[in-house]
């Protein structure tokens, strides 16, 4: 995979946090008004049960704290776009280690409580600047942060595929941090100035080889909507479905991003 060369966006640490927070609470209201069948529902996540997949959820957030527990690096050897390239490494100690929180938490609403509880604490006790050993890299808390909306957003769109008329609410906060990561993960995987890729009403950008758009309407244009965009990224929704059923618009001969998504796998 490409190492990120492309500086990646500011984000606001203060409303990271809120976003991570806000999308946690969320999940979290919606998880206490689940019943046991419901729970025991399958998951478009291989064989994870709703059950697992909220675990999970408390799993990806309270990564900040185990990532806490471990010395401080020496130095920064990684960037914020690096981590979307980097969440498959560990697939198979993430299913042992989510399967075992699922049995050992009975009590989800408790569960996520106490991780909402940890996190806060945590953001409290260490700076933003606070280097994490993570599975990108070396990265700074602050940054790191950011990768949470990710798995808040992509995570929360599982649970209310999986629980007919759940609907958890995406905190828009969370959505905008997460359509930008990963909109500019695009620009990495593919660098270029031929495409304009448009996810209004938070991420423009720029991708692909060729001839580079300087003034008027770009030959090669996509435009789609935050959470399809998501989606895409994410490898929950194929590119051709997606234009299939109008999620996505694209026009010119370079408009074609089939051959680039999933980002995340």
């Amino acid at each position: 995979m490409p190492p990120a060369k492309k500086r990646a966006r500011a984000y606001d640490p203060a409303k990271t946090r809120t976003a991570v927070l806000a999308q946690l609470g969320n999940v979290r209201e919606a998880v206490r008004t689940l019943t046991p069948e419901q729970l025991a529902l399958p998951t478009r996540l291989g064989e994870w049960t709703v059950r697992e997949l909220v675990a999970h959820v408390g799993m990806a957030v309270t990564a900040v704290g185990r990532s806490l527990e471990l010395p401080e690096p020496a130095k920064q050897d990684a960037t914020l776009l690096d981590w979307p390239f980097a969440t498959a490494v560990s697939a198979g100690a993430i299913d042992a280690f989510t399967r075992r929180l699922s049995a050992e938490h009975p009590d989800l609403d408790a569960y996520l409580v106490g991780v909402a509880r940890g996190l806060a604490e945590q953001l409290d006790a260490h700076p933003g600047s606070r280097l994490l050993e993570t599975n990108a890299g070396a990265l700074p808390l602050a940054d790191y942060l950011v990768t949470r909306t990710v798995e808040l957003v992509v995570h929360t769109d599982d649970l209310n595929a999986a629980v007919a008329g759940l609907d958890i609410p995406l905190d828009r906060q969370a959505l905008a941090a997460a359509t930008r990561l990963l909109a500019d993960a695009l620009a990495v995987k593919a660098p270029g100035g031929s495409t304009e890729v448009r996810i209004p009403p938070y991420a423009v950008v720029q991708c692909v080889e060729g001839p580079r758009h300087t003034r008027g309407t770009p030959p090669n244009v996509v435009e789609t909507d935050p959470l399809t965009w998501v989606r895409l990224a994410s490898g929950r929704l194929t590119w051709a479905a997606a234009v299939e059923r109008a999620k996505v618009a694209a026009s010119g001969e370079r408009a074609d991003l089939a051959g680039l998504l999933p980002l995340m796998s």
